[in-house]
């Protein structure tokens, strides 16, 4: 008579472990999952930000061309350039 229960114990023990193994399986391939969506929304963000930065870098150097602060200089401004003789190179001793 116990032999008969020990095979069915046994069994019992094999399925419990395959339904658990089976529901780690499912969980952890959803997470995976998951976490692929969430990696490919943060590279586009990415993606999205180099394409921003090297705007901005374009337009930093646009604006910061010589050609453009001398006519925002004397444009906006009203600034205009000395003459040489009302420059005064001073020296540091």
């Amino acid at each position: 008579m116990m032999q008969v229960k020990q095979p069915f114990l046994l069994v019992f023990v094999f399925a419990v472990v395959c339904v658990f193994s089976a529901i780690a399986l499912v969980y952890t391939k959803h997470d995976a999952r998951k976490l692929f969506v969430e990696l490919e929304t943060l590279t586009q963000e990415r993606d999205a930000l180099n394409i921003e930065w090297g705007q901005l870098q374009i337009e930093q150097s646009t604006w910061a061309q010589h050609a453009r602060i001398e006519q925002v200089a004397t444009e906006d401004l009203a600034l205009v350039r000395p003459e040489a003789t009302e420059i005064f190179v001073i020296e540091r001793q």
